[in-house]
């Protein structure tokens, strides 16, 4: 009896040791019997890292592109310039301040890091986001001469060599469009571009260099993890970036719209006057459109062509003849007698009394 139990024992030793000599597929997932491991795995970390890299977009998420078939659309070109109080916010402050940076700041560092891509500006202002035109980190540095050191693969710049303080100002396309699906209209940005103002030992004033084009839905998911101050009376007051052009904050002045002829606007308005005239037309058109948008359309240059004929049409004279003071005279009196006239006759008469005679 003592022998049996004895060699069931041992039985019973030698299986706990096979079994724990085998992998656990708990703790171990993703390895076979030699301890490599699986293909299987080896897709699940791959994933799990580009999700890890796209954790911002599944915070912030972006916006909705824009639709490609919409029954109307108006592209347009602004120009935003940060010295003006309503969009100091995108440039202030100049060098970062611990988590606080401005938008090109933000911009310079996720094309260092890879994250967003750029394209060149091309001499026609238009932008081409094609992956021949698409421009290297290295390739803007060397042709705007900004400091930086190479160590194999890796470029780095110093916060104080980021020419942060000289892009004063932004090209922005805006897409307006009435979205037939929803029965919306909206106006949102779809690109940037930084300029740079960089003096010239040749001119006296600033030369603007514009240095490439970024598309909005790139950047849309970085810049709404990072916040303005949007008031100087109230420094609590603070908004994303990404509301920020969500919302249009920005102030700007349109200098370019898509066309056929492929033309800015100072090319077919050479004066100042001019310039700004047809800037206030095509803001009023944008904004007939959508005051507009439920009611009949309204035609502004049909409108602009009427209000200039009818100031234009002289005035016909002698319609509205003033009359002289005897007439008015005359009509006064006439009125005053027949007013008296009236007066007596109702204040002179008596009720009239009806008497029965009676027979004696």
């Amino acid at each position: 009896m003592k022998k049996l139990s004895y060699i069931l024992s041992i039985s019973l030793c030698l299986l706990a040791a096979t079994a724990y000599a085998q992998p656990q597929k708990s703790r171990l997932q993703g390895t076979n019997a030699s301890g490599r491991t699986s293909s299987s795995a080896r897709r699940t970390t791959g994933s799990s890292a580009q999700a890890g890299s796209n954790r911002a977009e599944l915070m912030f998420p972006t916006a909705v592109d824009v639709p490609e078939e919409v029954v109307w659309r108006r592209d347009i070109y602004r120009t935003i310039d940060l010295t003006e109080a309503g969009n100091a916010a995108l440039y202030y402050p100049t060098t970062p301040i611990g988590k606080q940076v401005n938008l090109f700041t933000l911009l310079f560092q996720l094309i260092n890091q890879g994250k967003i891509a750029v394209y060149r500006y091309n001499t026609d202002g238009l932008e081409n986001f094609t992956q021949d035109n698409r421009m290297h980190f290295k390739e803007m540095l060397d042709r705007y001469t900004i400091p930086y050191e190479a160590a194999g693969n890796t470029i780095k710049v110093d916060a104080i060599d980021i020419p942060s303080n000289e892009v004063l100002s932004y090209y922005v396309k805006e897409s307006s469009y009435y979205d037939q699906n929803t029965a919306t209209y909206h106006s949102r940005v779809t690109a940037l571009c930084p300029v740079l103002h960089r003096a010239d030992e040749f001119s006296i004033d600033p030369v603007k260099y514009p240095l490439f084009w970024v598309k909005y839905d790139d950047i849309s998911t970085y810049l709404s993890g990072h916040t303005l101050m949007i008031s100087d009376l109230n420094n609590a007051a603070q908004m994303s970036m990404a509301d920020f052009f969500a919302t249009n904050k920005y102030k700007g002045k349109i200098y370019m719209t898509t066309n056929m002829q492929g033309k800015t606007l100072q090319e077919y308005c050479p004066t100042d006057s001019l310039l700004s005239g047809e800037q206030a037309r095509i803001e009023k058109e944008m904004k007939d459109f959508e005051e507009h948008i439920w009611a009949e359309p309204v035609d502004s240059v049909e409108l602009a062509r009427q209000d200039s004929i009818a100031q234009a049409a002289p005035k016909k004279k002698g319609l509205f003849r003033k009359k002289s003071s005897s007439t008015t005279t005359a009509s006064k009196e006439k009125a005053s007698k027949s007013s008296e006239k009236k007066a007596k006759s109702s204040g002179s008469s008596t009720p009239r009394v009806s008497v029965r005679r009676q027979r004696h």
